[in-house]
C-alpha cells in the first residue's frame, strides 16, 4: 500500500498536534522556487493564538528534525489557522462557525447565505437574513443538502459581544 507523503506525514504529527490541544487541519508539501514549504494548518474549538502557534511550530520542527521525515533538502515549515473564510467540511467546522454567517452552496443548485444558529448530528439551524426591511426566517439545513459551505468575513456585524466592548469602553473613559 502506497502512500503520500502528505499522509507518512500527517500519521507522524497528528498526534504531537493533538496533545498541544489543537486540531491538524491540513498538511501540504509545496514546491516553492527551489526550497519546499511544508504548511501545517492547526484549530481547535477556542481558537489557536500566537502562543500556541509557535509552541506547536517548535514541536513540529524538533520532531521533523529527530525522525528527518521531509529528508535532506531544505524546507520552510509553516504553521498557521485556517483563515476567515475558510471552508467549512467537517462537522466540528460547523460547530465553531456557530454564530458566524456562512455562505452555503445548495446540493439541488443555488446558494443560501445564512448565519449559524445551531449545530447537530443530522444539520444545522440557520437564520437567513431578511432582506429590504423584511424579518430575518429561520431554516433548517440538513448535511446532505449542503454541498458546500464557506464562512463570510463581516465587516458590520453587530452582536451583543461589540456592544458590551463599546459599554466597557466608555465606562472606562468615565472613569
Amino acid at each position: 500500500m502506497s502512500t503520500t507523503q502528505s499522509e507518512r506525514l500527517r500519521e507522524l504529527l497528528e498526534p504531537l498536534v493533538t496533545s498541544q490541544g489543537l486540531d491538524l487541519e491540513e498538511i501540504a508539501v509545496d514546491s516553492v522556487g527551489r526550497k519546499r514549504v511544508l504548511r501545517v494548518v492547526v484549530d481547535s474549538d477556542a481558537g489557536a493564538d500566537l502562543d500556541a502557534i509557535a509552541d506547536v511550530s517548535r514541536a513540529l520542527s524538533a520532531k521533523l528534525d529527530e525522525t528527518n521525515a521531509m529528508g535532506d533538502a531544505a524546507y520552510d515549515l509553516e504553521v498557521g489557522t485556517p483563515g476567515a473564510e475558510r471552508p467549512l467540511t467537517e462537522h466540528r467546522h460547523f460547530v465553531r462557525a456557530t454564530d458566524r454567517l456562512v455562505k452555503f452552496q445548495l446540493t439541488e443548485g443555488g446558494e443560501l447565505v445564512a448565519r449559524i444558529l445551531k449545530v447537530d448530528d443530522e444539520g444545522v439551524d440557520v437564520e437567513v437574513p431578511g432582506v429590504k426591511g423584511r424579518k430575518a426566517t429561520a431554516r433548517r439545513l440538513g448535511f446532505p443538502e449542503i454541498a458546500k459551505a464557506r464562512v463570510q468575513v463581516e465587516f458590520n456585524r453587530k452582536d451583543s459581544a461589540g456592544t458590551a466592548g463599546e459599554k466597557d469602553m466608555k465606562e472606562e473613559e468615565e472613569a
